[in-house]
């Protein structure tokens, strides 16, 4: 009697399921996922089933996965902001994850590209996070502003406007820094 396998949702996409002898046979998975870049942040949150309502909201984010473990943590989850996957756990300490609330600080930001920086940053705001420096025209040609999230991750928000060299950058940038 032939094995009937079920298809299994992974980071939002249906992937089919092969047998163990199938895959195998093939070996010919990519080393990363469908779906997923290289470099991917993976943010350990106080709150993480919080924290991924609060990235809806504030960034439109769509969730992709939710494991929680038994004891109502979550284990692992993924959203979808844009084109690219951040995953986020709650914080356990037993095993070394502490987020920048526990650490007092980060030492990271998450930066995100959008269409219009100003009202990405009042969303946010508007979601509860809170202002760090607010959206304006910086020397190296963007729109740029930083707020940081109810759990202590820090956000900076860009719009490009314009392309510059690396030149035009470094000749923009004394004047910038005498501010």
């Amino acid at each position: 009697m032939p094995v009937k396998l079920t298809p299994f949702l992974f980071y939002g996409r249906v992937m089919p399921r092969s047998t163990p002898a199938q895959e195998a046979s093939t070996m010919t998975t990519p080393h990363i996922p469908a779906g997923m870049h290289v470099l991917t942040p993976h943010i350990v949150c106080a709150g993480a089933a919080d924290a991924i309502g609060f990235y809806q909201r504030a960034f439109g984010a769509e969730e992709l996965m939710r494991l929680p473990a038994p004891d109502g943590r979550l284990m692992h989850g993924a959203i979808r902001i844009g084109d690219s996957t951040v995953m986020l756990v709650d914080e356990m300490p037993e095993h070394g994850a502490l987020g920048p609330k526990a650490l007092k600080g980060t030492a990271v930001t998450l930066h995100l590209f959008v269409p219009d920086a100003d009202a990405a940053m009042a969303r946010a705001a508007a979601a509860g996070a809170t202002v760090v420096m607010p959206a304006a025209d910086q020397f190296w040609g963007d729109r740029y502003g930083i707020v940081e999230d109810p759990f202590g991750h820090r956000w900076s928000i860009a719009t490009h406007l314009r392309d510059l060299t690396p030149e035009q950058i470094a000749a923009a940038m004394p004047k910038a820094m005498s501010c």
